[in-house]
């Protein structure tokens, strides 16, 4: 006989992977202000394997508007560079020959809007996300009926798991919330 607990504790896990995940790629967009975390997807050579960009250099943003790279190898500037460069961050670095900077230039409102946008798309995967996690869950229970666990039993686990669905719909929308005011705020 299927466990109905362990049902409900695989979903929620996947739900909150799904608003972990959301979370962590709403940091990597950027609003206006300097986030080391947009350069987090940005990986370069390093001694033969890829690397990312924090494996090797320090970065810092001693103010609201720039970005410093401090390759810890002299050497590793131009790649870096480059690195960026090739990027999707669309912000071009300025080398002088001992640390990088980016320097964030201010959001247009287009800009804005189409930052929101983006952020609202990757609310809607998060939520598709948590949807499959509750279609499958549901499923589940429902064989767990033809293999002997009580239907009323069934019925309550369903209700549970749209309990469980509609609170991480909630946070989802929350976390969106949260960011479409940061990118909105000037």
């Amino acid at each position: 006989m299927t466990d109905l607990k362990q049902i409900g504790k695989k979903a929620e896990d996947k739900m909150q992977a799904s608003v972990e995940f959301l979370d962590e790629t709403l940091s990597r967009i950027r609003a206006g202000k300097a986030n080391p975390h947009i350069l987090d997807g940005i990986k370069l050579e390093y001694y033969g394997s890829l690397t990312p960009l924090s494996g090797v250099a320090a970065i810092n943003t001693p103010d609201a508007r720039t970005i410093v790279i401090q390759p810890w190898e002299k050497q590793m500037l131009k790649e870096v560079e480059k690195a960026i460069l090739n990027s999707d961050v669309g912000i071009t670095p300025d080398n002088n020959g001992e640390i990088i900077r980016l320097s964030i230039p201010p959001l247009t409102e287009e800009r804005r809007k189409q930052l929101v946008k983006q952020a609202k798309q990757e609310a809607e995967e998060a939520k598709v996300s948590i949807r499959n996690a509750r279609r499958d869950a549901i499923d589940s229970i429902k064989k767990s009926v033809k293999d002997g666990v009580a239907e009323d039993m069934a019925k309550d686990a369903e209700n549970d798991m749209q309990k469980l669905h509609d609170r991480y719909i909630k946070k989802i929308d929350d976390v969106f919330a949260l960011k479409e005011k940061e990118i909105l705020t000037v």
